[in-house]
């Protein structure tokens, strides 16, 4: 039985251009030994000598600091989160230390101050007591964790189950239950919650299907239609309209452009420039009605039964919005995922495919652009601490959206704009 361990985790922060360099400085700082001996002296007693410490995944929030989560290797092992970020009301379970590069709050796993419910969720006997209904809970598994955010976490049940547990900063659990009651009650095909919130943790039950990523792997999704992923955007049901609005991919292309700045330094000039031509264009383009949208519309949300939508994922940013931004948020990671891994072959294709069925319905010149910025915004989520060459691949983004926006020729395994649109 594993327990949550901190994977990597994307960015997701409001524009500071004025932070950038000292935001790379702290994200040095954090990936060097030089932390090791402050991460020692605040979660382990003194006596215990020197640990062994190694960081696990590195989080970057332009305009909200650095986060990193980092194993501890002494007569025990633990994991501790580093954060340069501001962590209100002064938590107990959260040691401070000022060093030349700003304060940094320390805290040892699963004491996420922003997470109330994590350790509950991570806790076997706990989650046994409340959703296992008398059957053995199996296993235990992180299956995504942004510290200060929201974690998922896997629970396999002895009876056959399998639920996530959503983790969620204090009062937010409450909304995304009812937004998945919302889409259930419109006849939406959504993971069902199995109770109401307990201690900021929403238990859904586990979708029908496989990721849409597996299609695109396989043949490039040659038996799904692009239109049925139209159709359910356009069932999506009214009351969507009356939750909070959010910013879409184009509206934090600063921040986006920034934190690939800190990921890809060398690349800087290169990525200021793709996000000048992003700026320069949009004003010029037709975004289109405010309509019900998903917020987060691309293949890991995507369940299929075969050829067909079994289950939409992830709804948390559910709200009015343009529907351009949902269809420029599947194509920008349709784009890039030959540079996520190198056996999707078949995405150029696929690419090429869904982007002429969904340039129909919006201003294609504003889905290129859009498609564009969502490929930038994914550089920096290339970063991962612990594989190395993790640039090679976040430069192959970065050429993604350069390629979409026409700063550079098609090539290869890079998808390029239909001529035609």
């Amino acid at each position: 039985m594993s327990s949550l361990n901190g994977p990597p985790a994307a960015p997701r922060a409001a524009p500071a251009l004025g932070r950038t360099q000292q935001e790379i400085a702290q994200l040095d700082f954090l990936q060097s030994d030089q932390v090791h001996p402050i991460i020692a002296a605040a979660v382990l007693p003194q006596d215990l000598g020197t640990p062994q410490i190694t960081m696990e995944a590195l989080q970057h929030r332009p305009g909200a600091g650095v986060t990193g989560i980092y194993r501890v290797l002494g007569r025990e092992d633990l994991y501790a989160g580093v954060s340069t970020e501001r962590i209100g009301n002064d938590p107990a379970q959260v040691h401070r230390a000022e060093t030349e590069h700003g304060p940094l709050s320390i805290w040892v796993h699963p004491q996420d101050p922003a997470l109330p419910g994590l350790p509950l969720a991570t806790d076997p006997t706990r989650v046994a007591a409340t959703w296992g209904r008398g059957a053995q809970l199996t296993s235990l598994e992180t299956i995504s964790y942004r510290p200060l955010r929201r974690a998922v976490i896997a629970a396999d049940f002895s009876d056959g189950r399998r639920l996530y547990l959503k983790v969620l900063r204090g009062s937010r659990a409450a909304d995304l239950y009812a937004r998945h009651r919302l889409l259930l009650d419109a006849g939406l095909p959504a993971p069902v919650p199995v109770s109401e919130p307990i201690h900021d943790v929403v238990a859904l039950q586990q979708g029908t299907g496989y990721s849409l990523a597996e299609h695109f792997l396989a043949d490039g999704a040659a038996a799904v239609r692009p239109q049925d992923f139209l159709e359910l955007l356009d069932a999506m049901p009214a009351e969507v309209m009356a939750l909070p609005a959010r910013d879409a991919w184009t509206d934090r292309l600063s921040a986006y452009a920034s934190a690939a700045v800190s990921a890809l330094p060398e690349a800087e000039h290169r990525i200021r420039r793709l996000e000048e031509e992003v700026l320069a264009a949009l004003p010029a383009t037709d975004r289109g009605a405010v309509v019900p949208t998903h917020g987060d519309f691309y293949e890991a949300n995507l369940l299929m039964d075969g050829p067909r939508i079994s289950c939409l994922l992830d709804v948390d940013s559910l709200g009015p919005g343009h529907r351009v931004d949902d269809l420029a948020c599947f194509l920008g990671h349709l784009a890039v995922l030959p540079a996520v891994d190198s056996r999707y072959l078949h995405a150029p294709a696929a690419f090429d495919r869904f982007t002429r069925a969904f340039a129909g319905g919006v201003d294609p010149e504003g889905l290129r652009i859009r498609s564009a910025s969502v490929a930038l915004s994914l550089v920096s989520g290339a970063r991962d601490a612990r594989r190395p060459g993790w640039q090679a691949q976040a430069d192959h983004r970065l050429r993604c959206a350069e390629v979409l926006l026409g700063l550079t020729p098609a090539a290869g395994d890079l998808p390029s704009w239909p001529a035609a649109l």
